[in-house]
């Protein structure tokens, strides 16, 4: 029997959703991207490297 794991997503105050787990990210163009572990996705959209968080909603004065 395989076991199953539970994904979680969490809400970093002003920051990006942070998904404990592994991952399958699949973007508009079908592209697959793996993601093991840990991962941030961006929330505040001024990403350089969306879907995935770079940091800029520091200096973007993002609330959330």
């Amino acid at each position: 029997m395989q076991e199953q794991t539970t994904t979680r997503i969490e809400v970093a105050q002003n920051g990006p959703l942070l998904v404990r787990g592994n991952v399958l990210i699949v973007d508009a163009n079908g592209n697959e991207t793996v993601k093991e572990n840990m991962t941030a996705l961006c929330r505040c959209g001024h990403s350089s490297n969306k879907p995935f968080c770079d940091g800029t909603h520091r200096t973007s004065d993002f609330k959330g």
